[in-house]
């Protein structure tokens, strides 16, 4: 059985801000969850354009997530069950990443995303069908939400509440119930995931694993968004664009990268006697 269900993920920001807050959330997720063993291989990055999405920027990667893999799981799998391999194709207010299992073959999941300068009420912004909208569940995530479960203590690391958050720089927050309609700016990142795991005993356990681990993802990166927008606030794209540039330049050095403590502090890091930033390229998580 496919599962099709779309998340809507509201956020206290422009289209323009959280453009710049996405990229800088996954540069600093991929800091914080740098390992040895485990993470990310980004094996291609170039510029691309088709008829469906427009221009944008294509990549190509591996994941290794062994130690995320349920219990249940590991008794009838290895422990290189849960490598994935992943292509994005991102244009820009529309984003479609498809992720790959080799132990798994006949898996696929598949992520589409629109962003609008809405507050998630917006019916059918992926244009499917009659039957496909039959079929979909809709969920709104608040990101201002306590709620945990198995999947968020596995994926979360933050600590920030953002129901007592206010930001320095914007005066914007704390995230009280019904912020979503009160908030300006406001926009919503709508994220239809498709699931298809074809096997019979276990397939629907499968399915279900990862939609609950894609909206943990979704809930932890989206958090950060909006609880680090001291640190990414002033930064322009091309900025930010610079210091991806930077890190492909760098992806054979070992160690771990140092953070921007603020807007102020990128200059510096451009200087060709700057510490080398953005350096890691193995990671746990990606958003």
């Amino acid at each position: 059985m496919v599962l099709m269900k779309e998340f809507r993920i509201v956020m206290p920001l422009s289209l323009e801000e959280y453009q710049v807050a996405q990229m800088y959330m996954v540069r600093k997720m991929q800091q914080q969850n740098t390992t040895s063993t485990e993470g990310v291989e980004i094996l291609e990055n170039k510029s691309f354009e088709d008829d469906v999405l427009g221009k944008g920027h294509y990549s190509s990667k591996i994941y290794r997530l062994q130690s995320k893999a349920p219990t249940w799981l590991t008794t009838f799998a290895p422990a290189d069950a849960l490598i994935m391999q992943e292509e994005a194709w991102n244009a820009y207010p529309r984003c479609k990443t498809v992720i790959k299992c080799p132990y798994f073959t006949k898996f696929q999941l598949t992520i589409e995303t629109v962003h609008r300068a809405d507050n998630g009420q917006s019916d059918n912004v992926h244009g499917l069908s009659k039957g496909q909208l039959a079929t979909r569940d809709v969920e709104i995530v608040d990101i201002a939400s306590s709620a945990r479960d198995y999947w968020s203590y596995v994926v979360s690391s933050s600590n920030t509440d953002l129901s007592k958050f206010t930001s320095a720089k914007t005066g914007r927050g704390p995230l009280l119930d019904g912020w979503q309609d009160k908030s300006k700016p406001v926009m919503t990142a709508y994220k239809l995931v498709t699931i298809d795991a074809p096997y019979w005993g276990f397939g629907y356990r499968i399915e279900h694993a990862l939609l609950l681990g894609e909206r943990a993802l979704f809930l932890e990166s989206h958090r950060n968004c909006f609880a680090w927008i001291d640190e990414w606030f002033g930064l322009t794209m091309e900025q930010i664009r610079e210091l991806e540039q930077q890190s492909d330049s760098l992806k054979e050095e070992l160690g771990r990268p140092t953070l921007l403590k603020s807007v102020e502090d990128f200059d510096q890091r451009l200087l060709p006697e700057s510490e080398e930033i953005y350096s890691g390229q193995r990671v746990q998580l990606s958003t």
